[in-house]
């Protein structure tokens, strides 16, 4: 199972707690209750076949989540690796048959028949595998569609944030013309502009930093709604919403309504502030960047009409008990770009044509690394514990003294 898959197992298991996780559960559902709840649900697959799981099942993700996030979904790499016990298609093929043709047989007995035709040996087929598999087909044909969840009032601060990018003017530096791109992030409730800034590129590495800066400042909320683009709908940002513990929405296409608010903040930033501006004012981006938060400054702490003349930093800070920080170092690990590389015999890998040295016992095989926009912290994921660990830049002069000193001739005296 490639490291891709892996991926998509985790994200699929958190997205069925992912409600649980963030507080936007029916608030008529006990955990329990949940759990059973979304049992009752059907999911695809990362094959795009249509599955179910049990109540037990859904909370025992639910706790190993909440105690070590996300990468405990991961389902970990087989210790017997290279003995393969998955089915392929024509054995199951032939399982279907035999539940078609003959209902009431166990799955025993099935097992046997494999056994006696020769289709699988006991080595590399156990009986609890044909078992799983019969198991699923009976749940397979019994499938219904489950109900979906009510639709959730989100009534307090960091209930969701919206988030959208729209272009500013352009600039000249350096005699080169280059238009600039403004992400913001907006609190629901309180109209508060938790994360701004301006770029050159409309990306997600972009989007990232200044979702990275808002989380870090107002807490995490319990969803982020989206527009369908790039930027933010992508694998990535699937895998930092589910490290942080939130929840992912994207609007649907052609229907602005859905992010009102923040189109009305640009509306109103345009209006009061880029139209006062002359291009020709700024010399740098970063004098561009501090004119822009020194609006959304003064915008955050003035009234505002549709929260009866209060200041959006009033609103917010008038629920402190919904503020939900996070802690540096979760932040900083959360907020990290995920690539899989190919190691080379000699334990090297190449990101941008910079070389960078792992562990010897990577050698050869294809990595998962976690690493910041900057480079300037880059961990390779083990694929049995999930655990990181640092890797630095390859330095073959250092390792060449290593190696001779290291060397010795049989008979050498000390």
């Amino acid at each position: 199972m490639s490291d891709e898959i892996r991926n998509e197992i985790a994200l699929l298991r958190y997205g069925i707690i992912a409600p649980l996780i963030s507080g936007l559960q029916d608030s008529e559902l006990t955990v329990k209750s949940y759990f059973s709840a979304m049992a009752e649900k059907n999911y695809k697959s990362y094959d795009g076949k249509i599955v179910r799981f049990s109540a037990a099942t859904i909370e025992r993700w639910y706790y190993k989540y909440k105690k070590n996030g996300l990468d405990a979904l991961i389902p970990k790499r087989r210790v017997d690796n290279g003995n393969s016990r998955k089915l392929d298609d024509d054995l199951k093929q032939q399982i279907r048959y035999y539940k078609k043709e003959f209902p009431r047989l166990p799955a025993t007995v099935v097992y046997q028949k494999l056994l006696e035709s020769g289709q699988i040996s006991k080595r590399d087929v156990s009986l609890s595998t044909i078992t799983r598999y019969i198991k699923f087909l009976k749940l397979e044909n019994k499938l219904k569609s489950g109900k979906d969840m009510k639709r959730y009032e989100l009534e307090n601060i960091n209930d969701v944030w919206y988030a959208d990018t729209t272009h500013a003017f352009s600039l000249t530096i350096d005699g080169k013309k280059q238009k600039t791109f403004i992400i913001a992030f907006l609190d629901d409730k309180s109209r508060l502009i938790t994360g701004v800034d301006v770029f050159f590129n409309d990306n997600f590495v972009n989007v990232m930093s200044v979702m990275k800066s808002a989380v870090a400042k107002y807490g995490k909320p319990k969803m982020f709604s989206f527009d369908n683009g790039g930027p933010y709908k992508n694998g990535q940002m699937k895998l930092l919403a589910a490290r942080i513990g939130t929840v992912l929405n994207w609007t649907q296409p052609y229907s602005p309504t859905s992010k009102g608010k923040i189109e009305r903040f640009f509306s109103t930033l345009k209006q009061q502030w880029l139209s006062q501006l002359k291009p020709t004012e700024f010399k740098t981006i970063d004098q561009f960047r501090v004119s822009l938060k020194e609006y959304v400054h003064k915008y955050n702490h003035n009234p505002h009409r549709a929260l009866a003349k209060n200041s959006p930093m009033n609103v917010f800070f008038a629920e402190p008990q919904m503020i939900r920080r996070l802690k540096d170092d979760q932040i900083n690990k959360s907020f990290l770009l995920e690539y899989e590389r190919k190691v080379s015999i000699d334990n090297v890998i190449k990101i941008d044509t910079v070389e960078y040295e792992v562990p010897y016992r990577f050698s050869k095989q294809k990595i998962k690394l976690r690493y910041s926009p900057d480079f300037e912290d880059i961990y390779v994921v083990d694929p049995i514990n999930g655990e990181m660990e640092k890797i630095q830049l390859l330095k073959k002069n250092d390792n060449a003294r290593i190696k001779r000193a290291a060397f010795q001739f049989t008979g050498d005296e000390d």
